[in-house]
């Protein structure tokens, strides 16, 4: 009997072995976020998620800690471990049958987003643009529990699950070369004060604009982006037919830039004639944007008209055309004959132009200066307009320039997109948060806005509109959001001015009305030349001092003055500020500067300004009846106000008059 039962029991067990082994291979992926030296979000559950076969159990282990859950009928998985606690570096086991990955050096800490465009991307060992002692900051960086994940540029007109990127990075001289600057300064400061691992996922592309970080779920919704998600939802989904389809469009939409633009009529660009009629033409300084002038903000083209007096000693020669950098490009005439054109952005342009178009006196310099998208007009500085010659001859033709109006981009209603192409909405969401979510982090970092300058009004209802879009997609609740706002550039003014720049500064003020927001003012350390300032250590530092107090509890100084309220007594407007701790005062001991007032009329005037008891005092002998103050109101502003701690006054307004970017907007 034993023996019968024996067999018996042989027979079972060789059947389920030759079951086992014919049982159809599987494999287990995760998503590509888990690598070797990633950092896990303390405190917090932990989401860990892939893709296995369908009905499958996947078993996480992390320590002492398990978790598993089965994949659903598409093989995707998503397992979510215990809130962790600080503690030594240990593995991260994921398995699931005979599959099982295991990843190595892996420890609990804060983890922070790092997104937005420029100069968030702008690395500390950048060689298009320079970090303030780069090549001493990237020396000294070895701190073993700072871990860096770099997400890879990428579009897309979907949600996509998979990225490309080199994984988690222990930071070290040769991993943070290439890492934001910004991140690494704020996560730094986070390291050495809270004394614990930091992991830091940059996610950023330099001139890109927020809405294509923003979900199409969430623009959906907002009335000036409905059209445009729609076109995307409707193109097609193979590479053929949507290159087919981006042709077609391409040529519709310069056919209609042609119609729309009055200086061309079929193959004739009129406006560059030389003997045109310019009598209509307004007087614009260069170099400079047309957002800081009567012509407002658009996106589109605009002409420009300059003269410049060649000698007779100069006649038989060729020449040398030097233009300052467009932004963003440009097509250039010479005496009515085109001389070249160039989409570069930032590189001064220069053009060979043949003896045979020379003449003895006044030449006509033509360009035709196409902006896509924030500013317009001419950057560099005034040395970058000169006409010279071999023999050292030179004249330069900067001052003033006569302007007319081509298309504008809103009259051009057929848009072509590219794959590729990351500045349209949605496609950044798509590529390159979608993939990550829902890691678990701490808060987010943004330096954006530069991008989206020239529709600052809107920007105002975009802007928390993504903040809101990427809180419901992590899941997190309202999770820190801080923010970078848009330093100082460009030309400083001389009198008072309206400005898309100071609009789009003024909407990320309003987004601190969001809950767990901060803003890091830097109205004082930009620069005026270069809209990728240097000094990024004081940029993570004011960042890191808004999440030392609103996320971690710290009792320090964390912001500068934020405009509070006004009133209006005996010709004079007091105003009062939030955040000035033992007081306010100039940054450089003397004169309160960067004040303007201005009466019912809305002529704005510069303005005396004194600290009284804790408030401002302003005031002009040349406005009588005052009713609104600006602080800072220019690109480039002059301005010194700061509280007991140095921290700068963000820009203000206390007037809701119509800015250049609300007529465009609306």
């Amino acid at each position: 009997m034993n023996r019968i039962l024996f067999k018996a029991m042989l027979v079972v067990f060789v059947f389920s072995m030759v079951a086992s082994c014919m049982e159809e291979p599987y494999s287990l992926e995760t998503a590509q976020i888990f690598t070797d030296n990633m950092v896990l979000q303390q405190g917090a559950e932990v989401p860990i998620w892939g893709v296995t076969k369908a009905g499958k159990t996947v078993d996480v282990t992390y320590g002492t800690l398990s978790a598993k859950a089965e994949a659903d009928e598409n093989g995707k998985w998503l397992v979510r471990l215990p809130k962790l606690s600080l503690g030594k570096p240990d593995s991260l086991v994921v398995s699931s049958g005979k599959q099982r990955k295991v990843f190595r050096n892996v420890v609990v800490g804060e983890v922070w987003l790092c997104s937005g465009q420029s100069n968030m991307e702008m690395s500390v060992g950048c060689t298009w643009a320079r970090v303030n002692d780069s090549e001493k900051e990237v020396s000294e960086a070895n701190y073993p529990d700072i871990r860096l994940f770099t997400v890879n540029r990428g579009t897309s007109f979907s949600p996509v699950d998979t990225l490309s990127s080199k994984g988690w990075l222990v930071c070290t001289p040769e991993t943070v070369a290439d890492f934001s600057a910004v991140g690494y300064f704020f996560g730094r400061e986070i390291h050495k004060t809270q004394n614990v691992p930091v992991g830091l996922i940059q996610a950023a592309w330099g001139g890109t604009i927020a809405e294509a970080w923003t979900s199409a779920e969430t623009l959906k919704n907002l009335q000036d982006f409905t059209q445009i998600v729609e076109q995307i939802e409707n193109l097609p989904t193979d590479k053929e037919s949507l290159a087919k389809r981006y042709e077609q469009d391409n040529e519709l939409m310069y056919a209609e830039m042609a119609k729309a633009d009055p200086g061309i009529k079929g193959e004739d660009t009129l406006f560059a004639a030389a003997d045109l009629d310019v009598s209509g033409w307004i007087k614009m300084k260069i170099p400079g944007m047309w957002e800081q002038t009567e012509v407002g903000a658009f996106d589109g083209a605009g002409w420009f008209r300059m003269s410049v007096n060649v000698p007779k000693s100069q006649l038989g020669k060729d020449l040398v055309l030097s233009v300052a950098p467009p932004d963003d490009a440009d097509q250039t005439w010479f005496n009515g004959v085109k001389v070249g054109e160039s989409k570069e952005w930032k590189v001064v342009r220069k053009y060979k132009i043949p003896a045979k178009l020379v003449k003895e006196g006044k030449n006509i310099i033509t360009v035709r200066l196409l902006d896509f998208q924030g500013d317009g007009g001419f950057m560099g500085t005034k040395d970058d307009f000169t006409l010279s010659s071999a023999d050292g001859w030179s004249v330069n033709y900067a001052g003033e320039a006569l302007f007319a109006l081509g298309y504008n981009k809103q009259d051009v209603k057929t848009l072509p997109l590219a794959l590729g192409n990351p500045n349209i909405p949605t496609v950044l969401y798509n590529a390159m948060l979608k993939p990550i979510i829902p890691y678990s982090i701490k808060g987010a970092i943004w330096y954006q806005g530069e991008s989206n300058v020239g529709k600052a009004y809107l920007y105002r209802t975009l802007f928390p509109a993504m903040i809101t879009d990427w809180r419901k997609q992590w899941q997190q609740g309202d999770f820190p959001f801080l923010f970078v706002q848009l330093a100082n550039y460009l030309q400083r003014n001389a009198e008072p001015m309206e400005d898309a720049w100071s609009e789009l500064r003024e909407a990320q003020l309003f987004a601190l009305k969001l809950p767990n927001t901060g803003m890091a003012v830097t109205i004082d350390i930009g620069d005026g030349n270069d809209i990728h300032p240097a000094n990024k250590q004081d940029v993570g530092l004011r960042l890191a001092f808004n999440a030392r107090a609103k996320v971690y509890g710290e009792k320090i100084s964390f912001s500068g003055p934020i405009y509070q309220s006004m009133q209006i007594d005996a010709g004079k407007i007091i105003v009062a500020f939030d955040h000035i701790y033992e007081g306010l005062k100039a940054s450089d001991g003397g004169k309160l500067k960067g004040f303007a007032i201005a009466g019912e009329d809305k002529k704005f005037v510069w303005a005396d300004a004194e600290v009284v008891e804790g408030k401002l005092v302003v005031s002009s002998p040349k406005v009588k009846n005052p009713v609104a103050v600006r602080y800072a109101w220019s690109p480039n502003p002059e301005c010194n106000l700061v509280n007991s701690v140095n921290l700068p006054a963000s820009p203000f307004r206390t007037d809701k008059w119509k800015g250049v970017t609300q007529l465009i907007d609306n």
